[in-house]
């Protein structure tokens, strides 16, 4: 695994030094990139010292002598690591990842690569407590940015209180756990559905819905980070995932196609698309011309969840998605039993600014057990959430196999 380390410049910037020590020990490809304010509290040659590659500061930084691999753009570093780590990250380093701005090396590889991103803020503890740091840290939570919090005690500008760099131990801990969860699908293959799906009136009207696709996107784009192969099936038009296979579908007949077509490669199914329930009998040649009251006739289209669990491999999961508008609990359960799913996500879509076309999602995921709550966060955030719940529930189904197994 490769990380990239930002240092930036705070006085706890000597503690990256030891965090750099025990990544290696775990067996982790160490580079570290400063800031020019990190570079007055700790010089570059420590870094370079203890890693044996160059430490990348500026953005026109030149080749070293003989060394070509220490020549890579902020481009090419952004894609060849599996995570960026900051630590410390100042207040004012949050600041310019939560709004975007690149203006130095780190803030540019940070809005360039698709890796997990952990920050360790250390600052004075009314910088901590500030409203605008605070909110920043959301803003960066909610893009999926793992935060290791700071602690609390004598701080260097004198002052007790919270704004500590968490313990170097702690950073290291956090930083493996996020490495390891990010191969910890691999060997599965993720088949999602996505998008809201369009059925033709006429040549140029539709019957459709609200979604967006994003939730789904998510899921494919979480699901590769974290070692799946997917095939992303989808009526929207988002980006698929890189390197992934994506395929473009419409109506609720060419998505049932492309997902029966490659059922027999899943191991996980979720069906996050909002398939439409129904299609025109019979769709006008021409455009239809206003002409006072007018009668449509629609049939009902294929549940295809409910047909993938029927002709699944065994062993594949399938996971379904319901949209609510009251009683969420109730209606999810009882389409979860309808449709003999592994489990369920159901939004309410009623709620303004979640769930369809938004940014951000909330819900609850169902079992024929258990429920849990998804609080409201951005769809990123939830897609990760509900990875983790899918690989608890295939290692439970694993628990399950062997035990039966090794009955007499």
């Amino acid at each position: 695994m490769k990380v990239l380390l930002g240092v930036t410049g705070g006085i706890a910037a000597y503690k990256a030094a030891e965090l750099t020590r025990l990544l290696q020990a775990a067996e982790v490809e160490v580079q570290v990139a400063m800031t020019a304010a990190a570079e007055e509290f700790v010089r570059p040659l420590t870094f370079a010292a203890l890693t044996g590659k160059q430490v990348l500061g500026s953005l026109w930084q030149p080749q070293v002598q003989g060394e070509a691999e220490f020549a890579i753009e902020h481009i090419a570093v952004a894609q060849a690591i599996d995570a960026l780590v900051i630590a410390p990250a100042t207040a004012n380093s949050l600041a310019k990842l939560a709004h975007g701005l690149a203006d130095d090396l780190l803030s540019t590889v940070y809005l360039a690569t698709e890796a997990p991103v952990l920050v360790a803020p250390a600052m004075n503890v009314n910088m901590w407590n500030h409203p605008a740091t605070q909110a920043n840290l959301r803003v960066l939570a909610d893009r999926g940015v793992e935060i290791v919090p700071p602690g609390a005690g004598y701080l260097a500008c004198g002052m007790t209180g919270s704004g500590r760099l968490a313990e170097v131990e702690a950073i290291a801990a956090a930083v493996l756990a996020r490495l390891a969860r990010r191969q910890d699908l691999a060997g599965e293959h993720v088949l999602v559905t996505a998008g809201g799906t369009r059925e033709a009136i006429d040549p140029v009207r539709f019957l459709g819905n609200r979604s967006s696709g994003k939730m789904g996107h998510a899921l494919a784009a979480a699901a590769s980070e974290r070692g799946a192969r997917v095939t992303l099936v989808t009526a929207s038009g988002l980006a698929g995932p890189p390197r992934q296979e994506t395929v473009r579908v419409n109506t609720a007949a060419e998505m049932r196609a492309a997902v029966f077509e490659r059922l027999d490669r899943a191991t996980v199914v979720i069906g996050a698309a909002a398939v439409a329930d129904f299609r025109m009998r019979e769709v006008a040649p021409e455009k239809l011309r206003r002409s006072g009251r007018m009668t449509l006739e629609f049939e009902a289209t294929e549940d295809i969840l409910a047909e993938a669990v029927e002709r699944r491999r065994p062993g594949t999961l399938v996971i379904a998605f319901a949209a609510e508008t009251a009683d969420l609990a109730a209606n999810a359960r009882a389409k979860l039993l309808r449709k003999g799913a592994d489990a369920i996500v159901v939004n309410d879509v009623s709620v303004a600014g979640l769930g369809f076309d938004s940014e951000r999602n909330a819900g609850l995921w169902l079992t024929r057990e258990t429920t849990e709550a998804f609080e409201e966060s951005s769809k990123q955030v939830m897609a990760e959430r509900i990875l983790d719940r899918v690989k608890r529930l295939r290692t439970a189904t694993f628990v399950s196999a062997e035990t039966e197994l090794a009955q007499p």
